[in-house]
């Protein structure tokens, strides 16, 4: 289905120097949810602005992977309190995967009952009409679907970067790993039709984006349920063939369906990026059958071997569990043998966080908080080691870094990556952001190596 902004247009001379924030939680998803909320305001009149003082609507995009990324939603609704007594014509909205929860929008507002607008990761296109009823009827808008919708297409973005983007490929989850909400939030899997893929992909690069990442909770199961014969590596090698384009990355992969034809296809095609993220979770057998994984030890390692026999230079990283419930000692040491024998060239760690909802939160033997955090102090250096390990072979070689913009810890710089996803720092004019240069690496910092132009 086609989304239509145009019904929302007599609306746009009353927004016209209207600000709106968003604040963002979560993952590349969510980003790219908001970039599209940003989208519609802008199309409707609004203009947006990094300071809650001059909004006229602030949007809270929830995650609710973990409880952190929830507590701190908690704890910006109640700061906004003093905004809206302030100016009682602000809007507040709150969206996203938190709000798909069963009872979660009901506890905001009973919480937080100054909150005008809750909606939900199924709906968020409509978010430009639940607006329009809270100016003109003047009421607050709670609408929360249980079920997901058909994919809408044409979707208004506002991407915040000009040089790369995020395109979604397919939507939801069907794996139900025990530690993990996403399916209940995100839905089952909908796969876009591979035409739309590819036309938003032309328009992007036709604006001169040079790199685009695929979106997917599994992008391994792309293709299924869709009329056309299709699966994920048909499509990188389409996508391959796009002119103009010269980067193509994608995540997140599940090992359960990360076949031998992907990996040909990434050694295959030009601008698919040396790259991998494999998510692990645990280098033990019980653990991942516990989570629910759908593959072993062995099985892993076979792919991770398999990638670096045909890609060499591929980089991996990866996702990691500590403290499941009932990790034992053993099961924790078999994680961290794994983490060496891989050689992971980054890694997000992460301490297990009940979930209401998710078989693990009902399990027994849940890990104390300190047995869980002594073990991801550990886990931590041992990744650690091994990007640093890394890291340094990269000192004295030439690569290609696409330039992305100033670097994050010091804006007199700039930053870009390689082709497999290594962070350079260097020093250089700023027209050279959105090009693809050769840098030379004079050093290896523990997670960002630093460049000098040739």
């Amino acid at each position: 289905m086609e989304f239509d902004i145009k019904k929302y247009k007599d609306t746009k001379k009353s927004n016209t120097g209207k600000h709106f924030f968003i604040t963002t939680y979560g993952c590349q998803m969510n980003e790219e949810d908001s970039e599209k909320l940003s989208g519609m305001l802008k199309r409707i009149g609004y203009t947006k602005t990094e300071s809650i003082e001059d909004a006229s609507i602030v949007l809270f995009n929830t995650c609710c992977v973990r409880e952190n990324a929830e507590n701190k939603v908690f704890g910006n609704l109640g700061m906004m309190k003093k905004y809206k007594r302030k100016n009682p014509d602000l809007i507040i909205g709150i969206c996203g995967c938190m709000m798909q929860q069963e009872g979660m929008a009901d506890k905001v507002l009973k919480t937080f009952p100054y909150v005008d607008i809750i909606f939900g990761t199924h709906n968020s296109y409509k978010f430009p009409e639940y607006l329009n009823r809270v100016k003109t009827e003047g009421v607050q808008v709670k609408e929360i679907l249980n079920k997901e919708t058909e994919i809408i297409e044409g979707i208004p973005i506002d991407r915040e970067n000009s040089t790369k983007a995020f395109v979604t490929i397919m939507y939801g989850c069907n794996n139900f790993c025990t530690y993990c909400i996403v399916p209940y939030v995100r839905g089952r899997e909908r796969s876009r039709k591979s035409e739309e893929i590819i036309k938003e992909i032309k328009e992007l690069v036709s604006k001169g984006y040079k790199e685009i990442t695929l979106l997917g909770q599994n992008v391994n199961s792309y293709g299924k349920g869709l009329e056309e014969t299709i699966d994920f590596a048909k499509l990188l090698r389409l996508i391959n063939e796009i002119d103009g384009l010269e980067r193509v990355r994608f995540m997140t992969s599940h090992p359960k369906d990360l076949n031998e034809d992907v990996i040909s296809a990434i050694k295959e095609c030009d601008k698919l990026c040396e790259q991998i993220h494999l998510p692990v979770q645990s280098g033990s057998n019980r653990i991942l059958k516990e989570m629910n994984r759908h593959y072993d030890r062995e099985r892993y390692m076979y792919l991770i071997n398999k990638i670096k026999e045909e890609i060499p230079n591929a980089t991996i990283t990866t996702d990691i569990i500590v403290g499941f419930p009932g990790e034992t000692e053993e099961d924790f040491n078999d994680t961290l043998s794994l983490v060496k024998e891989v050689g992971y060239n980054a890694a997000y760690t992460f301490i297990y966080s009940r979930r209401n909802h998710t078989p693990a939160d009902r399990m027994e033997n849940q890990v104390p908080d300190d047995v869980k955090h002594e073990r991801f102090n550990k886990l931590v250096q041992a990744v650690n080691e091994g990007v640093i390990r890394s890291n340094k072979e990269y000192e004295g070689k030439i690569v290609e870094i696409l330039v992305e913009g100033p670097s994050k810890n010091d804006e007199t710089k700039l930053m870009g990556r390689t082709r497999n996803g290594k962070l350079v720092n260097f020093a250089g004019d700023k027209s050279l952001i959105g090009q693809l240069i050769n840098l030379k690496i004079v050093r290896a910092q523990p997670f960002s190596l630093v460049g000098e132009l040739l």
